[in-house]
């Protein structure tokens, strides 16, 4: 059970840090590029939060 949750913090860590690079590298005004990486951010913060008070 313990290697479930940190397998799942673990892959959805990797995928915030994907979603958030690959934001990095689109075309976009500066501004909206970094409100976007915000809410991935957030996103992904609640995401974590979510596996850790299942556990």
């Amino acid at each position: 059970m313990a290697a479930s949750l940190v397998l799942n913090i673990l892959t959805t860590f990797l995928v915030i840090i994907l979603i958030v690079y690959l934001v990095e590298r689109l075309p976009l005004d500066p501004k909206i590029r970094r409100m976007v990486q915000v809410i991935v951010l957030l996103i992904g913060i609640l995401s974590l939060f979510r596996f850790l008070v299942a556990s």
